[in-house]
């Protein structure tokens, strides 16, 4: 490895395993009772080459971190006036290497500029790789109790980002991204997140689960159906409020459910409440009630999947003058807004739950919670202001 070999070349030239060559390299805690830790195998004295400083060729690096000789050149041609690539080329690293090394090492003088000092820049070094660290949640108590408290309102980590920047623009300190709520929750031992937390997720899961390929439906024909190939094309871009993407979620053994409506340009949420089932002469009465609720202008056309619950679309259409599209076959990216919604109600009613347990009351509250959360999509507005602006505007 001193002569440029990757752990595992230089292991299968030596002829032993890859784990082997590791823990050569690394050392390790032997687990044995009575046995002694077993350092890292360190070059020998004598056996490197000549120095960057001397007159033989430079030395090969030996890792991916800069020795305290490689930084003491650094310093003496940086003194010289010499260029980063220059220094580079001597050292056989990359450029960014040794730029990224004097930015992040230099000290700022008095007045002005900055000087680059090779110990003092090593001793950062070492202190910067030393493992295991304290995560900035950790460290901060007033960013983990703000991101403790809008995990328990079931904000996303993406959503208590943002609120983070928007709340303390001038506190990097409080700015994360985040993949690192993520990680502490569902790291083991790092212990900057109450590990209950993970069910205010959007999945409830303490691990991540790759994604999988959904299975095909077996759909039930609907008579006289619109596909969606035939929705106007100003529900396709979002423009025009007023076409909305609807479903049902399913109770416990497919006994109850209830009716989600998504507006597709302001991601407003309604919940429609089925207290006589999800039949599709219930289904149809149930919609029929609540588009009501909104003003005409509201409500343009209804996209939905090929369930059965709305069989009843035509004499939807002729109640309530909404024309009702339906997606292709096994496509819920066709209702996307509605898909991820529905997901978001997952932590409000469960799967394998009883959902006519739940009044209107209850679902109102619940609509009214992720209608005021704000959305990335809408510039981290939320979907009741949006609704807002534009009743004003018709109004």
């Amino acid at each position: 490895m001193e002569q440029g070999y990757s752990t595992r070349e230089a292991a299968r030239i030596v002829g032993i395993n890859l784990r082997t060559g590791k823990k050569w390299r690394n050392g390790h805690h032997s687990p044995g009772k009575g046995l002694k830790p077993v350092p890292p195998v360190y070059p020998v004295p004598g056996q490197q080459p000549e120095g960057p400083g001397g007159q033989g060729k430079a030395a090969p690096h030996t890792s991916r971190y800069l020795r305290e000789e490689e930084r003491i050149h650094i310093a003496d041609r940086l003194r010289e006036r010499a260029s980063v690539r220059q220094i580079a080329a001597e050292l056989g690293r990359s450029p960014s290497t040794v730029s990224r090394e004097i930015r992040r090492n230099r000290r700022p003088m008095p007045k002005g500029g900055f000087s680059y000092r090779p110990f003092h820049a090593d001793n950062r070094a070492r202190h910067r790789r030393a493992r295991p660290k304290v995560g900035k949640i950790g460290q901060c108590p007033e960013l983990r109790d703000f991101i403790q408290e809008h995990l328990t309102m079931r904000w996303s980590p993406e959503q208590i980002c943002q609120a983070l920047r928007a709340r303390f623009p001038d506190r990097p300190e409080m700015h994360v991204v985040h993949e690192t709520i993520y990680q502490a929750l569902y790291v083991q031992g790092r212990g900057e997140l109450r590990r209950e937390l993970t069910r205010s997720l959007r999945t409830g899961r303490a691990v991540r689960r790759p994604h999988r390929l959904a299975t095909k439906r077996v759909n039930r024909p609907i008579k006289n159906m619109v596909m969606i190939s035939e929705r106007p094309a100003e529900a396709a871009d979002r423009a025009v409020p007023g076409h909305w993407e609807g479903d049902l979620i399913i109770g416990k053994n497919g006994q109850s459910a209830i009716g989600t409506l998504v507006e597709r340009s302001t991601r407003y949420l309604m919940l429609v409440h089925l207290p006589t089932g999800h039949s599709g002469l219930a289904t149809r009465d149930a919609l029929a009630t609540t588009v009501q609720t909104l003003p005409r202008h509201l409500w343009r056309s209804l996209t939905w999947d090929q369930g059965s619950e709305l069989s009843a679309h035509r004499s939807f259409t002729i109640a309530t003058g909404i024309q009702v599209y339906f997606c292709d076959p096994a496509s819920p990216w066709q209702r996307g807004s509605n898909e991820n919604t529905n997901g978001l109600l997952r932590q409000y009613f469960p799967k394998g739950t009883d959902l006519a347990a739940h009044a209107p009351e209850d679902l109102a509250a619940v609509a009214a919670e992720l209608n005021s959360r704000p959305r990335k999509t809408l510039g981290w507005e939320t979907p009741a202001e949006r609704l807002a602006k534009l009743l004003a505007t018709a109004s």
